[in-house]
């Protein structure tokens, strides 16, 4: 199959899954006796409907083109910072330091993936962002709980701006035999994912008993890892057609995109429970907050990233 093709099938297999979802969904809703059963349904249809938005947004920037994508993922982030410093108070010491990091960085390391300028984009945020943003802060010589300041703006920037940069980073890479197909490798991440998510919700609510880690994330169970987990990295196996990879290879991909999705949001859900908050943003309905959908593909996105550079680039 050509780019095309695969795009038709991909998205269109996608659509017909929410499809099935809505109608089941509309059918428990006329159901539901039980005002605990209304709430969950209720939640499970906004969920649902907000993926028919994010599917239909994904749709439209691939239509658009690359520059597109890489400046959808650049107001993601965008989106997700804001969330992140809004949740994580800061003083008017600080003010400059977050200007740069809103005006400068932000745009600078998405037009770094535009221009498919690799060695830079890398380093621009670890390295260069990393010792000038508290140099920026401390001229304004507000010493007040300096390190922890910095340290949050620093985190803020490397989760948020960093790490989900590299999935639209996935479009500049150059793969054996794979030439011009990168828009799919990106769906892939983001598919395995949010299905991972999404199943790992499905079988925590069914089959659910005990509980990964109780005072991080009550609703993560052990059995909802396990078998939202493995069927995500199945089903991301059996898509290997619209990938580089072989099906074991896929498999195998999928599996370290599970584990890193997993642990992503164990690691953001305990950042919210240090500040108090259920979720990081009442931006999409349903899901909460910008950060609270990517919070997954905060760990996933780069360590697939790398991982595909190093074993499938074009030699």
């Amino acid at each position: 199959m050509n780019l095309d093709e695969k795009f038709l099938w991909f998205f269109g297999a996608i659509a017909v899954l929410l499809a099935i979802a809505s109608v089941i969904g509309r059918i428990l809703a006329k159901r539901a006796k039980t005002e605990s059963s209304m709430s969950t349904i209720e939640n499970l249809n906004q969920r649902v409907n907000a993926w028919w938005g994010m599917v239909i947004i994904f749709f439209v920037s691939y239509l658009l083109g690359g520059n597109a994508t890489v400046i959808l993922f650049g107001f993601i982030s965008l989106f997700a910072l804001r969330e992140f410093i809004t949740l994580t108070p800061t003083r008017l010491g600080d003010h400059n330091a977050l200007f740069s990091a809103f005006f400068i960085l932000i745009p600078l390391q998405y037009v770094l993936i535009g221009t498919h300028w690799y060695s830079l984009f890398t380093l621009l945020i670890p390295v260069y962002a990393f010792l000038l943003l508290p140099a920026i802060a401390v001229l304004s010589q507000d010493t007040d709980a300096f390190l922890e300041r910095a340290a949050k703006i620093q985190w803020g920037v490397m989760i948020c701006v960093y790490c989900i940069s590299h999935a639209p980073a996935l479009l500049l890479l150059d793969l054996e035999g794979f030439k011009g197909q990168n828009a799919l490798l990106l769906f892939y991440l983001v598919f395995v994912v949010q299905l991972s998510d999404v199943l790992q919700y499905v079988f925590g609510k069914l089959l659910g008993k005990h509980k990964v880690a109780p005072l991080v994330s009550p609703s993560k169970t052990v059995e909802g890892l396990v078998g939202g987990g493995l069927s995500a990295t199945l089903i991301g196996g059996c898509m290997f057609w619209m990938t580089p990879f072989s099906f074991w290879q896929s498999l195998l991909m999928s599996l370290v995109i599970v584990v890193m999705g997993f642990l992503g949001g164990l690691v953001m859900s305990a950042i919210k429970r240090s500040l108090s908050a259920k979720d990081w943003g009442t931006m999409i309905k349903g899901h909460g907050g910008m950060l609270d959908r990517m919070d997954s593909i905060c760990f996933a996105a780069p360590i697939f990233f790398h991982l595909t550079r190093y074993f499938f680039s074009a030699p």
